[in-house]
């Protein structure tokens, strides 16, 4: 079989490109400035780069990898790339790729928004906060001090950080494991009809989960000299003095729920009961019955190559 051809561009000043090679594999790594990748259901990816400082970004295209990168930022040991005569740069870059795509961002001291994936994400960040919106593949994010933001995330989820702090909306995947040093984790599970596996640990951070109504868990929450509070009458909380414990079994105990810290606090809250709406008035009126709310769609335009 022979070997797919390369191609690649040097990014110099602000530009667009628009790649006609399918595109499987996405590969980022900007130091500064900002990162967002979203999932579209075109077949095409699309590149837009509107600041760039410093050196030129290299993009390449071999085969179904699509990386946008510079040359000197190697994905193997990232999270120790501490060259601070290499921070002197600034990028802006967005991308739009199929949303199957698997996806790799690689940031030092850049924020990055991922959304619309439903293929893997990784994402390695140095120092900047990331957001990842509506991913359905697996998720696994490494920081050393950037928070992390995952909302609506439908696919198994990884979190390891230093100080960095999570943040986990209304999360249905089939499990959340995160650890960090010092970080705060703040986790809402949404209901989805499933057991999820939620393992938690932290040693200074403190630790707030929120469950879904009902809930369905087996539970071990323990601080060794933090606080703790609990929402959930059929758990038990033992330990007067030091070390204290939330146990119990909620629900049918399908799930799993696992949570240590050494220092911080632990919260376990109750999520409200999900309302149905029904409304009173008249049919048709559209304000009293409002839609939800929707993400915006995407332009649906195509890139030229500039």
């Amino acid at each position: 079989m022979a070997e797919s051809a390369e191609s690649t561009w040097e990014i110099a000043e602000p530009q667009k490109l628009a790649f006609d090679e399918p595109v499987t594999a996405l590969h980022v790594r900007v130091v500064n400035g900002t990162v967002n990748v979203m999932g579209t259901d075109e077949d095409a990816a699309r590149l837009e780069v509107t600041q760039l400082d410093g050196p030129p970004l290299i993009v390449t295209q071999e085969g179904g990898t699509l990386t946008v990168a510079y040359d000197d930022l190697p994905w193997k040991g990232f999270l120790k790339w501490l060259d601070r005569k290499g921070w002197r740069r600034h990028a802006v870059v967005s991308l739009a790729v199929p949303s199957g795509t698997a996806v790799e961002v690689g940031t030092v001291g850049a924020g990055a928004m991922v959304s619309g994936i439903d293929g893997r994400t990784t994402v390695k960040g140095v120092a900047g906060d990331t957001t990842l919106v509506g991913l359905s593949g697996s998720v696994r994010a490494e920081t050393v001090s950037g928070n992390v933001e995952a909302q609506a995330v439908t696919g198994e989820l990884r979190f390891h950080s230093v100080s960095g702090d999570l943040t986990v909306v209304e999360a249905t995947g089939p499990s959340v494991k995160a650890d960090s040093v010092s970080g705060d984790m703040i986790v809402d599970l949404g209901p989805s009809g499933r057991s999820t596996d939620v393992k938690l640990t932290s040693v200074s951070g403190e630790i707030a989960i929120r469950l879904p109504h009902p809930a369905d868990a087996v539970v071990e929450a323990d601080t060794t000299s933090g606080t703790v509070s609990n929402a959930f009458e059929d758990l038990r909380v033992g330990g007067e003095w030091g070390a204290k414990r939330i146990t119990g079994k909620l629900g049918a105990g399908t799930g799993v729920l696992k949570a240590t810290t050494v220092s911080g606090s632990i919260a376990l809250l109750r999520r409200p009961q999900e309302e149905r709406y029904e409304p009173d008035g008249p049919p048709g009126n559209p304000s009293d019955n409002p839609p939800a709310d929707t993400p915006p769609a995407g332009d649906g335009t195509t890139g030229k190559v500039l």
